[in-house]
């Protein structure tokens, strides 16, 4: 019978990948690859060389784990797998658990800590030169803006603004990507990306209309008539004729955060208010998250312009 050939544990090779690539989490394959055997893994065990997190995932200290540990030991513990939804968002909010795609065909045993997702496509729409490997942006982005958009408009437009300012992606590369693929209200995340790219406001315009202007009672607005400065010729997005009121919506996103392009807005509109110009503009966080207070001060922008009307409260006034 033949001697099987063994060979020694590449001790240089584990210290590099747990040291620069890994942050200090190896799987059992990769110590089988690097020429170790269940008996030197189980000696480095021993020693306190490595500490066992999870079956067949190991880390080279006891204490905490970092969040990049965490995702190292979720993403080995599943392998072939890579991290997903919040997960893979270049600056992912805390969670106690970690999200991983996973192949579509496979089945695998609940793990604390881990949340595995069955994914179609995985090896295309995943990153597996990063560190750890991810869904690439674009896919993360659809996923996640995918199932808060019918209930929530302005959580999907956020995480879609938010995704193009990272210069990781643009709203261009997220729409074509989303072209593709089958998910909820992939029509209205494309018209949000194309506010994104363009400009153009047509949900944004559609919400003013109704959560802000008709459900509070406010006189109906002229919508895109043409203008013209001294380079171009443009079109006001909604123009109050006889009130000399003109309120531009605003579908871009900034270099700033969404939020915080959303506050200064809000900053602004109150200004405009106390000193009274003649154009207001507002973004997708004044007409999708405070309809009720934009609409005050657009019926009071009117009433100081001579409309004789009140906004009137809607149901979700408080």
């Amino acid at each position: 019978m033949a001697i099987r050939p063994t060979r020694a544990l590449d001790r240089e090779q584990l210290k590099v990948l747990l040291t620069l690539v890994q942050d200090g989490v190896v799987s059992r394959r990769q110590l089988l690859d690097l020429g170790a055997n269940d008996d030197d893994i189980e000696r480095m065990v021993r020693r306190r060389e490595l500490y066992r997190r999870h079956p067949g995932v190991y880390v080279n200290h006891s204490g905490p784990l970092t969040r990049q540990q965490r995702e190292w030991v979720a993403v080995l513990v599943h392998w072939p797998a890579a991290l997903t939804l919040g997960s893979a968002l270049p600056d992912p909010p805390y969670s106690a658990v970690v999200h991983v795609a996973i192949d579509l065909r496979r089945t695998v045993k609940p793990v604390a800590g881990v949340m595995a997702h069955r994914t179609a496509c995985l090896t295309d729409r995943v990153d597996w030169r990063a560190a750890p490997p991810r869904m690439r942006l674009a896919h993360t982005v659809i996923d996640l803006a995918s199932r808060v958009v019918l209930a929530d408009p302005l959580a999907a437009f956020r995480l879609l603004a938010e995704a193009a300012q990272t210069r990781r992606t643009t709203a261009a590369t997220i729409a074509d990507v989303l072209r593709g693929r089958r998910v909820a209200g992939r029509t209205l995340l494309l018209e949000m990306l194309d506010d994104l790219a363009t400009g153009a406001c047509s949900v944004l315009e559609r919400e003013y209309l109704r959560a802000v202007e008709r459900a509070h009672g406010l006189p109906q607005g002229r919508r895109q008539k043409p203008s013209s400065t001294r380079t171009r010729s443009a079109y006001r997005d909604v123009e109050y004729e006889d009130h000399d009121l003109i309120v531009e919506l605003d579908g871009r996103a900034s270099h700033d955060s969404a939020r915080g392009r959303d506050a200064d807005a809000d900053r602004d509109l109150e200004a405009r208010v106390s000193q009274g110009a003649t154009t207001v503009r507002l973004t997708y966080g004044l007409v999708f998250g405070t309809p009720c207070r934009t609409a005050g001060h657009i019926g009071t922008l009117l009433q100081q312009r001579g409309w004789q009307g009140a906004a009137t409260p809607c149901p979700r006034c408080p």
